[in-house]
């Protein structure tokens, strides 16, 4: 899968591992950590269904507010939301949207 994001926090993240943006610059070293690794195997999936595979993830289609999105664990308390692509008519996801890390309770 492709990953892309607009949110210049994000891609801070995820190249350096810390950012100055004040949504999450006081995350947890073990929800950054999660954030990568969810990243790396958004990655390696071609399809949602892999992502099922990696247990840690949680992988699960969001409802009220955020539906239409998705979300993956980054640990207990906090998750990724994304939103996926596919190619029309196919079940390959070619694209992953990063739009935020969320407290999972919020």
């Amino acid at each position: 899968m492709n990953i892309y994001t607009e949110d210049e926090a994000l891609l801070e993240l995820l190249e350096y591992g810390k950012t100055n943006d004040k949504r999450y610059k006081k995350l947890p070293k073990e929800a950054v950590k999660g954030f990568l690794k969810a990243v790396k195997y958004l990655t390696l999936a071609t399809r949602i269904e892999d992502l099922y595979r990696f247990k840690g993830l949680n992988y699960e289609a969001l409802q009220g507010t955020y539906k239409g999105f998705e979300s993956v664990r980054c640990n207990d308390t906090w998750r990724l939301i994304f939103k996926s692509y596919s190619q029309e008519g196919s079940f390959i996801v070619t694209e992953v949207s990063l739009i935020k890390i969320s407290h999972h309770y919020e």
